[in-house]
């Protein structure tokens, strides 16, 4: 089989299986784009370069070797001049592109008859993995120059610019996606920040794990996570494995720590390596356990400090339909809620839950504008000092203490509702959002940390910066596949790595995309009728979207269509707590 079918193979192997799983996966890790590599794997080395290959297929194979770190890319460097490998920085950054890439001649270049030429590396690129283990999405052409010279009868790169690139399927082969933990400065908890590492040598994860929590949250983060992690502190010794079988972390430099803080820094470090490997931790500061009186640290002593928060399997999901809020789930589907939002007194467009079912917020119309209701399970209505030509669905914090929503397509407002006050209106530093076009739809994560937003027909994501002040900022903006997504509906957060969006495409309707953009699933369009609405997601929960007739269900798994849950009614906008 040719390099080229192996890998159209693999990538369709790759998306079956990716969509087989994507609405029963487990809590603890809703979703797993890379494949795992035990403790005792050892690397299966690419081959180097081919007796006699021509500069075509030679430059092809460097692409595909590069996805080997090891070594500095030792395997790549042995397509190289001597010269070259040994001046080719392949530390300046990786490129990660889509599926298919072309090895051509460059215009320009000499015949391949002479003894040089320059080849042309040509694909679409999907973004850039940075020196923290971080993928930056940027979706664009790409194409690179190499020049390739004959030497005692081989073809060999004898230039070529610094950093490295591949193909995503080899990128999903060589490194594994691992959540580092960073905190959560309002709620005083740990939440995760999505990053790479090679997957092999297994043994120097945990290693490079730590040097990613002492490095800091990635750019993603930025002003909106923090370290429990002193400036300056460092390891004391190598990442070791004792003979009792625990995973040994010496830490140093670390200063005076409270109780709170160095619970926190448990919880960051042993959380994170617990992405890596199942030995508990012996965590220690200067030879001296972190935590006095616990010298081995276990997933489960610090589980209570994520700030991810998933709605109870109670909770039920709702609906918005003909004005009124209904159940969705539970025993008796489709019934309106007792009271004001569910009896017919306000004519209900959208309406949002928060984590715990407790609260419930409204958009409702009232002629040509709309205002906002506050609600509780007794069913007490509270009108919202806010007032717009349009409103997007709200949003809950996972606090349930705000909640969000979008005036006129521009204006991000905050209400807050904690304590027995009335609530207070603010608003969200939405500039920098609002400036790329209207912004359709807006969610926040159920950890709080980011929002998914749909702005000008675009798919992003960005972070909730908050100040010791009190004001909130969206900041660290990123576009997510907008070559393969078109123009995007609608968007919910599947867990804290992934979204789904509905799109008014015809072929892709519904994907799954991770965070930070480096992967995409389509999900099956089966039974439906585009264009699709709404969509609301939650992990270890079927998708709900909205067509034109009605409410659809997919938990993939061996489901192979979409099943309605609400016939006639293409208004309908379903939702799950958050």
């Amino acid at each position: 089989m040719t390099r080229r079918r192996y890998a159209a193979a693999l990538a369709l192997l790759l998306a079956v299986a990716g969509l087989a799983g994507c609405a029963s996966v487990p809590a603890e890790r809703p979703v797993q784009v890379l494949r795992e590599v035990g403790e005792g794997q050892d690397e299966q080395l690419p081959a180097g370069p081919v007796e006699g290959s021509n500069p075509l297929d030679l430059v092809r194979d460097f692409v595909f070797a590069s996805g080997s770190s090891t070594d500095k890319h030792s395997v790549a460097r042995r397509f190289l001049t001597a010269d070259a490998a040994a001046a080719w920085d392949d530390a300046a950054g990786l490129t990660v592109l889509d599926g298919q890439f072309d090895t051509i001649p460059a215009p320009g270049g000499a015949s391949p008859s002479t003894d040089v030429t320059t080849i042309r590396i040509r694909g679409t690129a999907i973004g850039r993995l940075t020196s923290s283990g971080a993928f930056e999405p940027d979706q664009a052409t790409f194409q690179r120059d190499v020049t390739v010279e004959r030497r005692d009868g081989q073809w060999r790169i004898s230039a070529l610019p610094a950093g490295v690139v591949v193909p995503l399927t080899v990128f999903r082969d060589n490194y594994r996606s691992v959540r580092t933990w960073f905190v959560d400065p309002v709620r005083r908890l740990v939440v995760p920040d999505l990053r790479y590492v090679p997957s092999v040598p297994a043994s120097a994860q945990p290693a490079r794990v730590v040097e990613l929590l002492l490095a800091g949250p990635s750019g993603a983060l930025q002003g909106a996570a923090v370290s429990a992690f002193p400036p300056g502190a460092m390891l004391r010794s190598n990442v070791t494995v004792s003979p009792d079988g625990a995973l040994v972390v010496d830490l140093t430099r670390l200063g005076d720590l409270d109780e709170p803080t160095r619970q926190l820094l448990a919880a960051q470090v042993v959380l994170s390596l617990a992405e890596v490997t199942v030995l508990p931790v012996r965590l220690l500061v200067d030879g001296e356990p972190l935590l006095p009186g616990r010298p081995v640290v276990t997933r489960e002593d610090v589980a209570g400090l994520s700030g991810e928060v998933q709605p109870g399997a109670d909770v039920p999901g709702l609906v918005v339909a003909g004005g009124r809020v209904r159940q969705l789930t539970g025993p008796e589907p489709t019934t309106p809620l007792p009271g004001p939002l569910g009896n017919g007194a306000y004519d209900v467009e959208s309406a949002a839950s928060s984590a715990d079912g407790q609260r419930l917020a409204a958009v409702t119309r009232q002629g040509g504008r709309r205002a906002l209701l506050l609600g509780d399970l007794a069913q007490n209505v509270t009108p919202v000092a806010l007032d717009a030509a349009t409103m997007t669905r709200p949003t809950w914090t996972p606090s349930g203490g705000e909640v969000w929503t979008v005036l006129d397509s521009r204006i991000v407002a905050r209400v807050l509702v904690e304590g027995t006050g009335p609530p207070t209106t603010g608003r969200v530093n939405a500039d920098e959002l609002a400036v790329l076009g209207p912004i359709r739809d807006l969610r926040l994560s159920r950890d709080g940390m980011r929002v998914v937003a749909v702005v000008g027909g675009g798919l992003y994501t960005a972070a909730v910066a908050r100040s010791a002040e009190g004001e909130v900022a969206i900041r660290n903006i990123r576009m997510l596949r907008a070559v393969d997504l078109g123009e995007v509906v609608a968007a919910d957060w599947r867990s804290s790595e992934s979204v789904v969006a509905i799109t008014r495409g015809s072929e892709l309707l519904v994907a799954q995309v991770s965070v930070d953009g480096l992967t995409i699933q389509p999900v099956l369009g089966n039974n439906l009728t585009p264009p699709l609405t709404a969509i609301a997601a939650s992990a270890n929960r079927p998708l709900l979207v909205t067509d034109q007739v009605g409410v659809w269900s997919f938990a993939g798994g061996d489901q192979v269509a979409w099943r309605q849950v609400l016939p006639g009614a293409p208004d309908a906008v379903p939702l799950y707590p958050g």
